[in-house]
């Protein structure tokens, strides 16, 4: 068995050496209910997987804050967890994404760290006892395709129903439209990625339009 110390410098050295995908590369847009179907024949065009189809999902996602009491500002650290309903077996997923880089306006895409890692079913009991409470949850359903490193996912998004209501058993979408998520994971400063990122939007028009969203400013909106 691989002692602390062993493990805590390998992870030291893997994050020297830059190998480690830390941060996330991410494009956003939406598309209406009633051309989701032309759009995922563009995808499948497009992408990869062409001869297998893309791989469906349907995963329920509950996002925790933690916040931390302190002499200054509050610090609130973002965790999700995620878990596969159309596969019980496979592992829980536990989530941190941080907040968007300022760093160049012309960037084409958002960046922000994020670190993803697999865990049991027990991440929900331990985050509570860390203090952790929930902000919301939510099903999403939808489809994955793959282009060399880039993810692509159209997701119809549905809000839980009653407390009492087991995780897509009482859900209804919370729109009329699918999101559409164009993303990357990958060390940082591979800053090249993005302007991939930005051709591969490109033939997705004018079905969807894959954009920069600035959260601060939506938070801002009344």
């Amino acid at each position: 068995m691989t002692s602390p110390g062993t493990a805590m410098d390998s992870l030291s050295a893997a994050l020297k050496c830059n190998i480690i995908p830390n941060q996330e590369y991410l494009l956003q847009g939406s598309v209406l209910d009633q051309y989701v179907e032309v759009l995922l024949h563009r995808l499948r065009g497009l992408c990869d997987n062409v001869d297998s189809g893309p791989e469906s999902f349907h995963d329920h996602e509950l996002c925790f804050t933690l916040r931390a009491a302190n002499a200054g500002p509050p610090m609130v650290l973002p965790l999700r967890v995620r878990r596969a309903l159309d596969v019980p077996d496979a592992p829980w997923q536990l989530r941190y994404v941080g907040q968007q880089e300022l760093g160049d306006k012309n960037r084409p895409t958002v960046v922000r760290s994020s670190i993803d890692m697999a865990c049991s079913s027990t991440i929900l009991e331990f985050l509570t006892e860390l203090g952790c409470r929930v902000d919301f949850e939510y099903i999403a359903r939808g489809y994955m395709f793959r282009k060399g490193r880039m993810k692509i996912t159209v997701s119809k998004i549905f809000k839980m129903g009653s407390m009492t209501s087991k995780p897509g058993e009482s859900v209804e979408p919370i729109s009329q439209s699918y999101l559409v998520e164009l993303s990357v994971l990958a060390p940082s400063g591979q800053d090249a990625i993005a302007e991939d990122m930005r051709i591969f939007a490109e033939q997705l028009r004018p079905l969807v339009q894959l954009e920069k969203i600035d959260y601060k400013r939506l938070g801002n909106l009344p």
